[in-house]
């Protein structure tokens, strides 16, 4: 397959770019694999598309404040990206600057954030930052919300409270996982109270996510790793939902892919991992039936991921449908829940 084989056509108007006053005030867009069609509805209706016993999986990163702002050593400017926290005191990061830092330069950021170069790894530097205080510390009281590059704008104070989830709890996301955003906590009780169940992953999602396929044979592509946790209440849950005859639902392609490769030896297997899961046409879903996401980026290995779920001819149309029909796409935009496409017997 090629990459062009998933781009399409989007007029700039349509990219979101700041969120809508209330999460739940997002139009829905139901998509229904194995009927091959779709429907338009609101966020706000998405109780009635759910019934008792039904799982819905979450993930609780927490988004940190990842991009930093400062200087070299030499005076040269530069702009941080951390990509990973490594230890209290480490971390992966990209940065942007005229001439790359040599390792052992000092690094500042702000007036208060000092930090070493002490290697270089591919794109990413490993810095050791003032162990006055953690990493998450200093990026909490100096760093800023890393929003996604297409918005175009720096972030905002009000960015600080809608670019994370109302659940989120595990703090090292430098991306938010953006199909949480449409949920409130009216939505949660909502569904609670119908007997829908919930459960949650953590994946923390990288700098990686913004990267764009740069092959055009989509089998070249190299996926940027992530870290990933499955409790075992979550893989009891799975378990309990499929005995009783509910549909397990992930919020996000980041649930999605975290599930996915806890169960690559044929079964959802607990506890905490890296993956570089790469899911494409053709993939074979082990968990999960059911995806609620946003709509992505052209070329991205997101489409891919959904076009595999759902079907790549229906989500080209839903897809086509969706810019006729004026969605809000992109990490503020609007929402889609995909059925999964009929799967041959295993």
């Amino acid at each position: 397959m090629k990459t062009s084989d998933f781009d399409y056509t989007l007029p700039d108007e349509l990219i979101a770019r700041h969120p809508l006053p209330e999460r739940s005030a997002s139009r829905l867009l139901h998509v229904d694999g194995a009927l091959s069609m779709y429907q338009d509805r609101l966020f706000s209706q998405l109780p009635d598309l759910f019934q008792p016993d039904d799982l819905l999986i979450f993930n609780d990163t927490r988004v940190i404040k990842a991009r930093l702002f400062g200087q070299k050593e030499t005076g040269g400017h530069i702009e941080a990206l951390v990509e990973r926290v490594l230890s209290e005191h480490e971390a992966l990061v990209f940065i942007r600057a005229s001439k790359p830092p040599k390792n052992g330069m000092e690094l500042t950021f702000g007036e208060a954030v000092r930090a070493r170069v002490l290697d270089r790894q591919g794109d990413l530097y490993r810095l050791a930052f003032d162990p006055a205080k953690t990493v998450l510390e200093w990026l909490e009281a100096h760093g800023e919300v890393p929003l996604p590059p297409y918005l175009e704008r720096p972030a905002e104070r009000d960015d600080d409270l809608r670019y994370q989830t109302v659940y989120a709890r595990t703090p090292g996301a430098v991306a938010a996982p953006t199909a949480g955003l449409h949920f409130d906590q009216a939505m949660l009780d909502r569904l609670q109270s119908m007997g829908v169940r919930t459960a949650f992953v953590t994946l923390h999602v990288g700098a990686g996510t913004f990267q764009p396929v740069r092959v055009d044979n989509i089998a070249d592509h190299v996926m940027h790793s992530e870290l990933y946790h499955i409790p075992e209440e979550t893989v009891a849950a799975v378990a309990r939902a499929k005995t009783c005859g509910g549909r397990v639902t992930a919020v996000g392609t980041t649930s999605m892919r975290a599930l996915e490769a806890a169960s690559q030896s044929g079964s959802l297997q607990p506890g905490m991992g890296e993956t570089d899961i790469f899911i494409t046409p053709g993939y074979r879903f082990r968990v999960v039936e059911r995806l609620i996401t946003n709509f992505h980026l052209p070329k991205s290995t997101l489409l891919m991921l959904v076009a595999a779920f759902g079907g790549t001819t229906l989500m080209q149309s839903a897809y086509q449908h969706a810019v006729a029909a004026r969605y809000r796409f992109f990490s503020y935009g609007d929402a889609m829940l995909i059925e999964r496409q009929p799967q041959a017997p295993a």
